[in-house]
């Protein structure tokens, strides 16, 4: 009888190797290439440019976020979840904001902090927060945006995660919130996290191996993320401002009353793929007449309900809770657009 069984190919075994975002900067770049070859060194030197612009911001977040980890300083993130239900909210929308976790690392922390009995409220103010603002996040933006704009998203983040919270609270005993969990949620996720406040920080992390190793490599990964990710990001900048027509994006996400805020937060929901990469694409719709209003509203969305933050919340608990997850993003990104059209 015929073997039926069959191996993967060499070369779908190597592609499946080859990093999506690194795959499709080279493609994009072949495309400028192949279409409008006039137009490939300036996209290239733009994009150089602007990284070299963001390099201090860059060094400086992969160097914090280096520290943070090696030292164990996100260990402190438990203490936010420990006391009274409304001082949980508060520390944890605080320090949502602030933390240096990746989405994938949410995951295995949230999923600790529910199987210890944590309430939902404070659970849905760190969901809510911490997509949107860390170390790292925060220096690329005041690179690009301005300090303004990245402060400004930093008192949104914490107040989506208070706003989120407090509901959650308001109506825990709900239809919505009784019984949130899903069947055996399983901690664990793409950075291999799997005790995530099991130990006690060590500020001079130097001197033990295994945290100069831990220091290391996050600095290399997240050193690479960023570079990946911003490299894509200006090379598409790039080529907005060159091809996509300013008077377009002025016309839709432009002018200074609601309609542009609304839709900077329904497009930014679907479209945001990655808050690094964001960043850049946003300076490029403000230079293209996106009103401030709908930029903040785009990235607070976007942030929120990018894939990496969504599974995060999808993974670990029922539809119902995702929904109320989504909706508050969408009510807390418009709510900042208004009030950071308002003042900027």
């Amino acid at each position: 009888m015929a073997d039926t069984t069959h191996t993967p190919s060499l070369i779908g075994s190597k592609l499946a190797q080859i990093d999506k975002a690194w795959l499709v900067l080279v493609l994009i770049l072949i495309a400028v290439a192949v279409l409008d070859l006039p137009q490939l060194v300036p996209t290239v030197t733009f994009a150089i440019g602007a990284l070299g612009h963001t390099a201090p911001f860059i060094l400086f977040a992969i160097l914090a976020i280096g520290y943070l980890k090696a030292s164990g300083a996100e260990n402190l993130l438990a203490k936010a979840f420990e006391g009274r239900e409304t001082r949980m909210i508060l520390f944890a929308a605080l320090l949502g904001g602030l933390s240096p976790f990746c989405s994938c690392e949410v995951i295995p922390f949230i999923a600790a902090l529910l199987a210890v009995g944590a309430p939902l409220s404070a659970v849905m103010a760190f969901w809510l927060a911490s997509p949107l603002m860390d170390p790292a996040m925060f220096a690329v933006t005041a690179g690009t945006l301005g300090l303004d704009f990245a402060v400004a998203k930093t008192f949104a983040a914490v107040g989506l995660g208070l706003m989120g919270g407090f509901l959650t609270m308001t109506f825990a005993k709900t239809a919505v919130f009784t019984d949130p969990l899903r069947e055996q949620p399983q901690v664990g996720g793409c950075c291999g996290v799997e005790k995530p406040f099991s130990a006690k920080p060590v500020w001079t992390f130097w001197k033990e191996a295994e945290r100069r190793e831990t220091f290391r490599g996050a600095v290399l990964t997240n050193g690479l993320f960023l570079l990946k990710w911003l490299a894509l990001a200006y090379v598409i900048e790039a080529l907005m401002l060159t091809y996509v027509p300013a008077e377009m994006i002025a016309g839709v996400l432009g002018g200074s009353g609601i309609k542009p805020i609304i839709l900077g937060a329904l497009v930014g929901a679907p479209a945001y793929l990655n808050g690094y990469g964001a960043v850049p694409l946003v300076d490029a719709l403000l230079q293209q007449g996106m009103s401030n209003g709908a930029a903040m509203s785009f990235v607070i969305a976007g942030g929120v309900s990018c894939i990496p933050a969504a599974i995060a919340v999808w993974a670990l608990v029922k539809p119902r809770v995702f929904a109320a997850y989504i909706g508050f993003a969408m009510v807390g990104a418009f709510i900042a657009g208004v009030a950071w059209q308002a003042f900027a």
